[in-house]
């Protein structure tokens, strides 16, 4: 917009009419203390000003409209028709203005440098745009080595883990196959399968973020039992982990057209990390129903909680809650591959989450998902 400043409404009005006839937004004004009001209040990419003026003339006004910081960007064009004197023109430079015109104003050289200005005001406003994408784009560039470099790290300290802990029970073994105590040897064995479990587990989410990153993680979709399939998972659940208590609330009572395998995993990472996330507690509640065509599955645990900030991360590739990876192993990509099989069956993943008394990870899909994205 171009704001127009002087005491003679003529002026005005003659100015206005030949740039709104050429498509330019027009504000006037009739003294430098109403021009001043309005560029705080408003935006202006070039301001048209009389030198003339009573009370402030436009020497003044152009030297105060220069202290604020919004109108750095904005142009001024000062006429005059009594100050042609070229002390008087070297001022008006002086004063933040980018040129000078005499009256009487040719309008069609005065329409040129108008819509120079402002070819220069959209050039500037370009560059800077692409600037900042730029920086943003560096940033989102430096974020993403450090979560790679962090990755990698965790990555070979997690994997590092079992395998150390592997070594250790094959070296007692040795020992007690050499003495013949064949009950020592099934419990290092034992201990042994659960850390190789772990490994295969750690290998197993490496290889399908890979194949998501790819494009080429593969979905065998059928109809099957959900209801069977929580039932199978929860019995597998409480083997593994016979301490813990998950209560089983609705039933879908339904199939799934789905990859049974697929969703079977995304179960099993919600109760793993309800487990995993809730020491000093010994039961889990899993929900389960069906509602307008969608299944919903949750699970809720009374654990550590998350923050609200934490919340819009959770299921970002290999977020991990700070305070929390320490104290607890993982790669930081299970909820995130979790997230992507639901998005693959065209559902969504949620999560509710009190800090200090519990989370409930949940996820709705259809239960005829029809869709062939990456099958």
């Amino acid at each position: 917009m171009i704001l127009i400043v002087d005491d003679t409404p003529e002026n005005l009005i003659s100015l206005k009419k030949v740039l709104e006839k050429n498509n330019f937004e027009v504000d006037t004004a009739s003294s430098g203390e109403e021009a001043l009001k309005k560029v705080l209040r408003n935006s202006y990419v070039l301001i048209i000003l009389d030198v003339q003026m009573p009370g402030m003339d436009g020497f003044e006004v152009a030297e105060a409209i220069s202290g604020y910081s919004k109108t750095k960007e904005t142009a001024i064009i000062f006429l005059s028709a009594a100050n042609t004197e070229f002390k008087f023109i070297a001022k008006g430079y002086s004063s933040g203005g980018l040129d000078y015109i005499t009256k009487p104003v040719d309008m069609n050289i005065l329409l040129l440098k108008v819509k120079t200005f402002y070819r220069i005001y959209e050039q500037n406003r370009k560059l800077n745009e692409m600037q900042k994408n730029l920086l943003e784009e560096i940033e989102f560039r430096k974020e993403a080595e450090r979560k790679k470099d962090e990755f990698i790290s965790i990555a070979s300290h997690e994997l590092k883990t079992p395998l150390t802990s592997v070594k250790g029970y094959v070296q007692l073994l040795e020992r007690s196959v050499s003495k013949g105590d064949t009950e020592t040897v099934k419990k290092h064995l034992a201990k042994a399968q659960v850390q190789l479990e772990k490994l295969n587990s750690l290998i197993a989410d490496l290889l399908d973020i890979s194949k998501i990153e790819s494009g080429k993680l593969k979905f065998n979709k059928q109809n099957f039992s959900i209801d069977q399939l929580v039932d199978n998972v929860i019995e597998v659940m409480h083997q593994s982990n016979p301490d813990f208590k998950i209560h089983k609330k609705g039933i879908a009572n339904c199939e799934i057209f789905g990859d049974e395998m697929r969703v079977e995993q995304v179960i099993i990472n919600f109760l793993t990390n309800a487990i995993k996330y809730s020491p000093g507690t010994t039961e889990i509640e899993l929900t389960l129903n069906v509602k307008d065509e969608q299944l919903y599955l949750a699970v809720k645990d009374s654990g550590i909680g998350m923050l609200p900030e934490q919340l819009a991360h959770v299921f970002d590739k290999f977020y991990r809650v700070e305070e929390t990876s320490q104290r607890f192993q993982g790669l930081g990509i299970g909820l995130y591959i979790s997230s992507e099989i639901i998005k693959r069956h065209s559902g969504q993943v949620g999560v509710n989450s009190t800090y200090g008394k519990g989370s409930e990870f949940y996820f709705l899909m259809p239960i005829n998902s029809n869709s062939d994205f990456n099958d």
